[in-house]
């Protein structure tokens, strides 16, 4: 009788130091995963600086850098573009689309073009033309558009060559991909007649 009332005097000691641990560690535990939940969730957008002008008049695609409300020029390449000058109006007329003051185009794609060919009806048939990279741009009213190498064509950088489409030599499309572009960048595309943008007027002096 005496070691039962003993054992009983112990439980009831004990039950609430162990009910007390148990509290305190699912309090801990409730604590953790919600931490770890909120480390999950939280997300942190990557700035892109870069902005891309294509020169009709100059036969040249600049890449700019925006940053800290400055505006500085960080790579030039040489550019070919359409055959026939003046904005594009419908798909087949060679004109390259010329982007409307304010709303630059922007790249949506990325892709792999070093395997692509098209046929230039010039007697040298389905040849391999786009360089390593194709750049594709949204010009609303008008598809298939975008910045590519020159494969095959690189005599042709800089001049008025092309379908409609931006060429780079194909060193160059390698540079601008693996250096500035992103799915998202603005471009602007200015026409024949159209010449440097204040910024860019700025940055001559």
């Amino acid at each position: 009788m005496k070691k039962a009332l003993i054992l009983l005097m112990a439980v009831m000691l004990i039950a609430p130091a162990m009910n007390a641990q148990k509290k305190a560690f699912t309090k801990k535990a409730t604590t953790t995963v919600k931490t770890k939940t909120k480390a999950k969730t939280s997300t942190t957008k990557e700035t892109k600086p870069y902005f891309i002008v294509i020169s009709k008049k100059d036969l040249n695609l600049r890449v700019y850098k925006a940053e800290k409300g400055d505006t500085t020029l960080v790579q030039q390449f040489d550019a070919c573009l359409s055959k026939n000058k003046g904005n594009k109006q419908r798909k087949g007329d060679m004109r390259t689309p010329e982007s409307p003051a304010g709303k630059p185009f922007s790249i949506t794609q990325i892709q792999d073009a070093s395997t692509w060919k098209h046929d230039f009806k010039d007697g040298r048939g389905n040849i391999k033309a786009y360089g390593h990279w194709f750049l594709r741009l949204l010009t609303p009213g008008h598809s298939g558009i975008g910045i590519h190498g020159s494969t095959n064509n690189e005599s042709s950088v800089p001049g008025r060559a092309s379908e409609g489409c931006i060429r780079l030599r194909d060193a160059d499309i390698i540079t601008l991909k693996e250096k500035y572009a992103y799915v998202g960048m603005p471009v602007i595309i200015k026409g024949e007649n159209e010449g440097l943008l204040p910024f860019e007027a700025r940055l001559e002096q």
